[in-house]
């Protein structure tokens, strides 16, 4: 296995991003058309957050409704914002980052996806996904 590739090698960098005016419906919306599990929150380059699919059901009642009550999910996504829902302590690495690094810092935390940032601008995002890719790869 190769040593010190950096994570810009394997990050996605063909990005769905949120703004805090988008709302929490539009994300639901994101999350099911692109089959993504986690969605930058920015202010044109620079990321202010991030939300992530868990952190939706964690208020809505999506896996307890009935798929023709779509009007439960509006009425709770409408009583908060992306802001008051996304993560805001958001870690990031650079695009020189080792895969191996970024490996290691995420098997120790909570959390499966990091931005990728080079001089306060949104580069990629890289996830758990990202890297088991890149180790199947591997053999």
């Amino acid at each position: 296995m190769k040593k010190n590739v950096p994570v810009s090698n394997i990050m996605t960098t063909d990005l769905v991003t949120l703004t805090i005016k988008d709302d929490l419906t539009t994300a639901e919306k994101y999350f099911k058309k692109y089959g993504i599990r986690h969605i930058p929150v920015v202010s044109g380059d620079a990321i202010l957050g991030m939300l992530s699919l868990t952190d939706l059901l964690r208020i809505s009642f999506a896996d307890a409704v009935d798929e023709t009550e779509e009007s439960v999910d509006t009425m709770v996504y409408n009583m908060f914002t992306i802001s008051q829902v996304m993560a805001r302590d958001v870690v990031s690495v650079s695009p020189q980052t080792s895969i191996k690094e970024v490996a290691e810092f995420l098997s120790q935390k909570e959390f499966h996806a990091l931005p990728v940032v080079e001089d306060g601008k949104l580069m990629g995002i890289v996830t758990t996904t990202d890297l088991i890719n890149y180790l199947l790869e591997q053999y």
